[in-house]
């Protein structure tokens, strides 16, 4: 049997991308942040396998999928279309919706160490235009930047969405791995019944704006304790 593979890199660029923005090689700081899992483990809220995967998922489908899913949808169109103003507004909701300084902070920073990245990175910049819109973003958050290379990329939405979930999953089970504290088995046993999940989730991406919701009170209360938090191992 004679194999032919002359044609099975053509058009897989966008997947090396793709797989670049959701490497926890990333060097935009998303290890450092815990979004309010310390303080749960602190509080007693999450101290075990079972409590970990309920907690995170939990903040998967409540959160993330039900109000960042949709919004960097509609960035990810923004971007593909030229809209910058509405970028613009996009990225201030997010920003608002943060309801916490650490939270805030969070996604300020890691948006502000994306854009360094993308400026410098040849892969990026030297697309025609692509970096002056970036940067004149004021104060992007982190969907904003992460969405504008996926567009620049020309990454499918929805393949886009799944790593964008992948690399928050990823970092939450790596945090509950240190905190709890997990073993790696467990980690990857959260990774595998958690990220199963991924896909339908993704599908948020068509839900219409007036739909959004990011209703997580649990999640404001742990940011809140977690800034006051007499030993922390991570920012948030």
């Amino acid at each position: 049997m004679e194999c032919n593979a002359a044609g099975a890199g053509r058009g897989l660029l966008p997947l090396v991308r793709l797989l670049q923005l959701a490497s926890p090689a990333l060097p935009v700081g998303a290890y450092t942040y815990s979004q309010g899992l310390e303080w749960a483990v602190e509080g007693g809220l999450v101290r075990s396998e079972a409590e970990a995967a309920a907690w995170i998922g939990e903040l998967l489908e409540w959160s993330l999928a039900r109000f960042e899913v949709p919004l960097l949808g509609c960035q990810l169109a923004a971007w593909s279309r030229n809209e910058d103003a509405e970028l613009a507004r996009l990225n201030d909701d997010f920003l608002a919706s943060r309801e916490t300084a650490e939270l805030r902070a969070e996604t300020v920073q890691m948006g502000w160490s994306l854009v360094r990245l993308l400026a410098e990175l040849d892969a990026f910049a030297s697309i025609p235009g692509w970096r002056a819109r970036l940067l004149a973003i004021e104060a992007p958050a982190f969907p904003t930047a992460w969405s504008a290379a996926a567009a620049a990329w020309q990454v499918a939405p929805g393949e886009a969405l799944v790593a964008y979930l992948w690399a928050w999953l990823e970092n939450q089970v790596m945090a509950a791995v240190k905190a709890v504290p997990l073993g790696q088995s467990a980690g990857q046993r959260l990774l595998a019944t958690l990220g199963a999940r991924i896909p339908a989730l993704a599908a948020a991406l068509v839900l219409p704006e007036t739909a959004w919701s990011n209703y997580t009170p649990g999640l404001a209360i742990a940011s809140s304790r977690h800034e006051t938090q007499y030993t922390r191992l991570f920012r948030s």
